[in-house]
């Protein structure tokens, strides 16, 4: 959906990040844990996990910052479905990662386009690394031909840049083919459901992945009213900018009159009640879409 407000906070927040206090990454093995970190993978022998590599405040600032309408490269594609998560806030603007984690493609800013702190979403430790959602795409669909273009992506951080916040009890489950909403507990019960209208079929809310709430912010001006727009981090594999504008394609969850069929670009509409359950989920909570 098309974010104008949004657009204009990101300008603004661009100044600020600019300005933010760097973080100069230090090298495994002076790295201490993070209180509460997500365990390490047993799977993932010491000798086999890079060493941190050292990045300078300068080198830092002109990495491209992964925020919602960024495309990098670099990021690494996310389709699967998740179904834990851990969330972090950043001690400091941090370094993003690719596959190999040798070299630094991206930034996290420790505030996000609101000045807010930025939601860190964390699903695998590796010994001095978190493997972590970002908000930003790795490719456009309009680049990215048949194979499509991936709605969620990830990275690689330090994890010596986050401060644990919260392990969410819950997630939201968006089944596109019933056209509902659930919110799920970590057993797996759905604790609350509601109807929702989704994608068309030349506009469809991606399918088969995992994003997270990003932020949350009340904008009348989109015909939402006073009910809060839930953002997530997913975006449109179908369509660049499938609503117009500059938004990035996101995908939110949104007040809308109507909230059954197959309706809009790729957000999921919902109802009052629907929209004030999600909004008290805390920021974080993982995004499912089936």
């Amino acid at each position: 959906m098309h974010k104008r407000t949004l657009w204009t906070s990101v300008s603004i927040a661009a100044a600020a990040v600019v300005a933010a206090g760097a973080l100069a990454v230090p090298l495994l093995g002076s790295t201490p844990a993070a209180p509460g970190a997500t365990p390490t993978s047993p799977s993932a022998s010491a000798a086999a996990i890079p060493a941190v590599p050292s990045v300078s405040a300068a080198t830092l600032a002109a990495l491209p910052e992964a925020q919602y309408s960024a495309v990098i490269a670099g990021l690494v594609p996310v389709e699967h479905t998740v179904t834990e998560d851990t969330v972090f806030h950043l001690r400091a603007d941090a370094p993003l990662f690719g596959a190999d984690r040798h070299t630094a493609v991206a930034r996290f800013a420790s505030k996000d386009f609101l000045q807010q702190p930025t939601t860190v979403v964390g699903l695998r430790r590796e010994g001095a690394w978190e493997l972590v959602l970002t908000p930003a795409r790795r490719q456009l669909p309009s680049a990215a031909g048949v194979s499509g273009a991936a709605a969620q992506t990830s990275a690689w951080v330090p994890a010596a840049s986050l401060t644990r916040v919260s392990t969410p009890s819950s997630r939201v489950v968006i089944s596109t083919e019933d056209q509902t909403v659930s919110i799920v507990s970590a057993s797996g019960a759905v604790q609350q459901r509601f109807s929702a209208g989704v994608g068309t079929a030349d506009t469809p809310t991606p399918t088969g992945v995992t994003g997270y709430l990003e932020q949350r912010y009340v904008d009348p001006s989109q015909g939402t009213g006073d009910h809060p727009i839930q953002l997530t981090s997913l975006h449109s594999a179908a369509a660049d900018e499938p609503y117009g504008g500059h938004d990035g394609g996101l995908i939110g969850m949104h007040w809308n009159a109507a909230t059954s069929g197959a309706v809009s670009h790729g957000c999921v509409r919902l109802d009052a009640d629907a929209v004030a359950a999600v909004n008290a989920l805390p920021l974080g909570t993982l995004v499912t879409v089936e």
